[in-house]
């Protein structure tokens, strides 16, 4: 996964070709009620995205949008929930990479449907990477000491996630071979209540998507140790100076970065994508949201077109059956 500077990102974005309101109004436009599903729980990264983005879609849509999250099965309940809904462009979801690439072999036989045949690329939103982070009690200032602990402890290190086979679970497994730390992997239903383990100290640390952490960052809760892509991440002043995995580890071309993305079950009507993937691009080059997604380090990043996210999609595949392979996690 290449870790690509924020400003060509933002310049993507504000590249990406938008549909006026006359080209919309000329277009396919939905009749009822926008439903944007949401495969995990309440108060995620993914929910966060997806209410931010309902909001600002209603008045170019002219019609409600809403968002329903639809848990359970590591997002396979909420991403089956959308191939079973009418094709028609009033039913979307909002994930991130673990549904249409990793769990394909986390699930192995036991996978409902076949990502790439049963859904329809419309556009990534956002791309960001993990935060190492520690219980600010913890005596550990560096990446470095956590690690040099780990080692002679080993096991006694404890790491929360929220499941097994997610980003957090996979990337801390690399860091783990590449380390040669034992520390142990503690699966939790979601980020929220290994979150509060962490505030609480009944665990160690969290290698987990940053919108959910950095506020703990911020008010003192956590300390972070590392991010977990291949640089800095300089447009977050809070951890700017938070060394990244290509500083830590060199070599190990560890860069876990983690997309959100809107697609479609097959079978939707090629000018109802058309018509979701402008608008969608149309929200984010909105000033407020794209400071919002930024404050929440989440760099916006719609695709030019349907079929560019398809080829970005495809090429990620093998990606995250290495980790997943390489990591021997099998979900529940």
């Amino acid at each position: 996964m290449p870790h690509t500077p924020r400003r060509s990102l933002i310049l993507g974005a504000l590249g990406a070709p938008l549909l006026s309101a006359p080209a919309l109004a000329q277009a396919w436009m939905p009749s009822r009620t926008v439903r944007i599903v949401v495969p995990i729980a309440p108060g995620g990264a993914n929910d966060i995205i997806a209410r931010l983005m309902a909001e600002r879609l209603q008045p170019i849509l002219g019609q409600t949008v809403v968002v329903e999250n639809r848990p359970g099965a590591g997002g396979n309940i909420g991403a089956q929930s959308v191939i079973q809904a009418e094709k028609d462009g009033h039913t979307w979801l909002l994930t991130s990479a673990n549904v249409l690439t990793a769990n394909t072999y986390l699930y192995g036989n036991r996978m409902p449907f076949v990502p790439l045949r049963d859904f329809t690329p419309v556009t990534r939103v956002g791309i960001g990477t993990l935060l190492w982070v520690v219980n600010a009690q913890r005596p550990w200032r560096t990446f470095q000491e956590q690690i040099e602990f780990a080692r002679r402890n080993p096991g006694r290190v404890t790491m929360g996630s929220s499941g097994t086979g997610t980003i957090s679970h996979l990337f801390f497994e690399r860091v783990k071979r590449q380390t040669n730390a034992d520390m142990t992997h503690v699966p939790y239903r979601g980020g929220g209540p290994a979150i509060q383990d962490l505030i609480s100290g009944n665990i160690d640390m969290m290698f987990d998507v940053m919108p959910a952490l950095l506020p703990h960052v911020r008010e003192g809760r956590f300390r972070a140790l590392a991010v977990g892509s291949a640089g800095r991440v300089d447009y977050v002043p809070e951890i700017a100076n938070v060394p990244s995995m290509g500083e830590l580890l060199p070599g190990s071309g560890i860069d876990a970065l983690n997309w959100w993305c809107v697609v479609a079950a097959t079978g939707t009507p090629e000018p109802a994508i058309a018509t979701m993937h402008g608008a969608i691009a149309r929200v984010l080059a909105m000033e407020e949201v794209r400071t919002r997604l930024l404050g929440l380090t989440i760099q916006p990043m719609p695709d030019a077109t349907p079929a560019a996210f398809g080829e970005f999609w495809r090429s990620q595949v093998p990606v995250w059956r290495e980790l997943v392979e390489a990591s021997g996690a099998v979900a529940e």
